[in-house]
C-alpha cells in the first residue's frame, strides 16, 4: 500500500466511526468500532474491518444494517474527505480481535492448569 492510500484508509476510519455512531439510525446496528480501513493503491476499494459488541445474530444485523446504508456512507465519506472519486466501500468482520482474546483464554486456562499441577505435587 503507498503512504496516500494509508492516509486515506487512516482519514476514512476516522470519519466512519463518526457516520457510523452519529448518522445511522438503524436499529439493526449495534455498538460499532471501524478497526481499521484498507484502500488500494488507486483508491478505488476501501474494506472497512468492523468489531460488533455482541452475539452472532447482533453481528450479523449490523452486517446487514451497515449494507443497506452503503449508499448514505459513501456519499457522507465523498462530502468530508475530498477524493475525486469516493472508494467502494466493503465491510467485514475483524477476525484478529476474536483471535487474541481466543489465545488470551488458552493462555489463561494453562496458567490455570499449571497452578493446579503444582497444588496436587506439593500436598
Amino acid at each position: 500500500m503507498s503512504l496516500r492510500s494509508n492516509r486515506v484508509g487512516e482519514q476514512m476510519k476516522k470519519e466512519l466511526g463518526e457516520i457510523i455512531g452519529r448518522k445511522i439510525k438503524d436499529p439493526r446496528i449495534g455498538f460499532v468500532t471501524v478497526t481499521d480501513v484498507q484502500v488500494t493503491g488507486d483508491l478505488q476499494q476501501a474494506k472497512v474491518f468492523i468489531s460488533v459488541l455482541g452475539d452472532d445474530l447482533q453481528r450479523e444485523n449490523t452486517l446487514k444494517g451497515l449494507a443497506k446504508a452503503k449508499g448514505f456512507i459513501r456519499s457522507e465519506i465523498g462530502q468530508r474527505i475530498r477524493l475525486r472519486k469516493t472508494p467502494e466501500i466493503t465491510f467485514e468482520f475483524d477476525e484478529s480481535i476474536d483471535y487474541g482474546n481466543r489465545i488470551e483464554n488458552l493462555l489463561y486456562q494453562i496458567k490455570e492448569e499449571t497452578k493446579e499441577e503444582q497444588t496436587e505435587r506439593e500436598d
